[in-house]
């Protein structure tokens, strides 16, 4: 298919006194994201992919991307071994590239200790101590980033998660949510101006996912650069307004996410949710127009279709909350997923 060709606004510059962005390199043709209001003045992408290739052997593990993204959240989505992770090194400088380029602020990324701490990651693994305290996982962080001030630093990042209250707490004994908040405090210690996340939000509960999502959305505020790689198509609706999407290693689409969702809204998607009563609720789904077929297997798991996905969602909250069942997760299939991504390959 074609290559899409995104584009998007910037968002005026946050309190944080982030530096100007570099130029954009001249003649590059790269699809360019824009974020905020219409008509806002454009400028260049604080991350730049031109034709970027990675293949390991017979095995090509992202094919010919390009795009660029400027200041506030952007998300990364595609399915399960799509390639998200191999491009997120690639723009952290930990992979090189086997054609093409990537471009921090106009600066090349691989081999550039500068380029480096203008970028913070937070991976997917569980890159922690468990010996450690969470403060001091996060000092280490300061310490390798070399910054003249330690402790402030640290303690500066265990506020912007809303961290103290735990930081003197081992990092074994902390739950998902924390783990991931604390690595998320790790990367950004050293105050880069580019963020990436990968999955963040994986195997978090409902409320450390809302907490996650509203750090997400205060970081992209704070005029930063953030992208964040997910699987689940719903949940980058909360805090993304644009997305990119890869596909078996290539570029599927880019843009505004709204645009994309509506054109692929009307393809059925399974949804599976966990309940303090499914059986009730499951009966409440029934005759909302927004479900086509509802089931409860044995274990107590609620699996309903719908073709309008964001009608069901809101559905299912109310429903809930009228009859008194608590929500314990609300999550698109994977089955339901791969559809949706098979729809774009399609186009």
């Amino acid at each position: 298919m074609a290559q899409a060709q995104p584009t998007t606004d910037t968002r005026p510059p946050g309190p944080n006194g982030l530096p100007p962005m570099a130029n954009r390199p001249s003649g590059s043709a790269t699809p360019e994201l824009r974020q905020g209001p219409e008509g806002a003045t454009s400028a260049p992408p604080a991350i730049l992919i031109d034709g970027v290739s990675k293949w390991y052997g017979d095995v090509v593990a992202v094919s010919d991307v390009s795009f660029g993204i400027g200041p506030g959240v952007t998300a990364l989505l595609g399915p399960n071994g799509a390639g998200k992770s191999t491009l997120l090194k690639m723009i952290a400088g930990l992979l090189a590239t086997s054609s093409g380029r990537v471009t921090v602020h106009g600066e090349p990324v691989r081999g550039r200790p500068a380029t480096y701490r203008r970028i913070g990651l937070v991976p997917e693994q569980e890159e922690i101590y468990p010996f450690l305290t969470g403060r001091e996982f996060v000092r280490l962080n300061a310490y390798l980033q070399k910054l003249p001030d330690v402790e402030a630093a640290t303690d500066r990042a265990l506020g912007t998660v809303e961290m103290r209250d735990v930081a003197d707490r081992k990092l074994g004994g902390y739950s998902k949510g924390m783990r991931q908040r604390i690595k998320v405090a790790a990367a950004l210690v050293h105050n880069p101006d580019v963020l990436l996340m990968d999955e963040p939000l994986n195997g978090t509960d409902p409320v450390q996912r809302a907490n996650l999502i509203g750090l997400i959305e205060q970081i992209g505020a704070s005029g930063r650069t953030v992208l964040v790689s997910s699987h689940v198509l719903e949940e980058v609706e909360r805090f993304a307004g644009n997305i990119v999407v890869i596909i078996n290693g290539k570029l599927a689409a880019a843009g505004d996410y709204r645009t994309i969702r509506d054109k692929i809204d009307t393809r059925p998607h399974l949804v599976r949710i966990r309940a303090a009563d499914p059986r009730r609720l499951a009966a409440a789904l029934i005759g909302d127009p927004a479900t086509v077929s509802v089931e409860v297997d044995a274990g107590g798991l609620i699996l309903a279709q719908t073709a309008e996905a964001r009608s069901f969602y809101r559905a299912v909250t109310a429903l809930a909350q009228r009859n008194g069942i608590r929500l314990y997760e609300i999550q698109p299939a994977d089955d339901s997923l791969n559809s949706v991504f098979a729809y774009l390959v399609e186009r």
